[in-house]
C-alpha cells in the first residue's frame, strides 16, 4: 500500500532525512521508533504532504506520487493525525468531524456508526467544543477525523503522548481493530516500546535522520530498540 525508498529532507539548508525507506501492506502496523529530533515527524510530514521530499520515490497504492499538497495526499487516501492533535478548539466535536467531508464525494459525506464504537465518548460529547476535551479525547478525535476520509494509509505521530492511561489502552485497542479488519495500512511513531510492542508488525528504527534498524517484529531483538530510545 506505502512505499518509500530512499526519501531524502531539508529544511532549508539543513538535511534532516538520509535515505528513509519505509513499506507497509493492507492491514500491518509499521512502527517508527526513536528519540525526539531523530526525524520521526519530518518522516509523516513527507509522506503526508506537509514537508515535500527532497529526492526519493513514494508510491501509494502502486502509484507513483510526485509532489503533490497535501489536500491531494489526503484525497488519495493519506490520513494523517499529527503530533499535537491540532483539532479545532472552537468548533464542536461534530464539526470536527465534518472537516473530513472535504476529501469526500458529497455521496459519502456521513460519520460511520465504527466511529463512535472506536471512540464512544465522541458521539457522548458530540455538541461539546473540541477545545474543552481533555487530551486524550482530543486524540480520539483527532483519530476519528481521519477515519472520516476512509484512508488507504493512516499516519499517527505520538498517540500517546501527555495521555491517561486508560485512553491509551482505548488507543491501542482501536489500532489493533483498524489493523485486524485489513483495510488500511498504519504507520505509527512512538517512543514507548511498550506500547508499541503489540501493536506493530514491523519496526523502522531511526536515529540522527537514518534508519539504523528495520525488520519484522519477532527478527527485532528488545534490548538493541532500547538502545535507541534512551537519550
Amino acid at each position: 500500500m506505502l512505499e518509500i525508498n530512499d526519501l531524502c529532507l531539508y529544511y532549508k539548508q539543513s538535511q534532516i532525512l538520509f535515505n528513509v525507506s519505509v513499506t507497509t501492506s493492507k492491514g500491518e502496523v509499521t512502527c517508527v521508533m526513536g528519540t525526539n529530533g531523530v526525524g520521526k515527524t519530518s518522516l509523516l510530514r513527507a509522506i503526508s504532504g506537509t514537508h515535500h521530499r527532497s529526492s526519493g520515490a513514494y508510491r501509494l497504492d502502486g502509484k507513483v506520487i510526485e509532489a503533490p499538497p497535501p489536500h491531494a495526499l489526503a484525497a488519495a487516501g493519506v490520513g494523517y493525525v499529527p503530533q499535537g492533535r491540532m483539532i479545532f478548539p472552537l468548533l464542536t466535536v461534530r464539526e470536527n468531524l465534518e472537516t473530513g467531508f472535504a476529501c469526500l464525494p458529497k455521496s459519502e459525506r456521513g460519520v460511520p456508526d465504527e466511529i463512535y464504537d472506536l471512540f464512544p465518548v465522541l458521539k457522548d460529547m458530540i455538541g461539546r467544543r473540541g477545545g474543552d476535551l481533555s487530551g486524550g479525547q482530543q486524540q480520539q478525535l483527532a483519530i476519528g477525523r481521519a477515519l472520516i476520509m476512509r484512508p488507504k494509509v493512516l499516519l499517527l505521530d505520538e498517540p500517546t503522548e501527555g495521555i491517561q492511561p486508560s485512553i491509551i489502552q482505548d488507543i491501542g485497542r482501536a489500532i489493533t481493530y483498524l489493523r485486524d479488519k485489513g483495510e488500511m495500512a498504519i504507520v505509527l511513531v512512538e517512543q514507548y516500546f511498550e506500547f508499541a510492542r503489540d501493536l506493530a508488525d514491523r519496526f523502522i528504527v531511526m536515529d540522527r535522520g537514518k534508519v539504523v534498524m528495520s525488520g519484522e517484529r519477532d527478527s527485532m531483538v528488545e534490548a538493541d530498540v532500547r538502545r535507541f530510545l534512551t537519550v
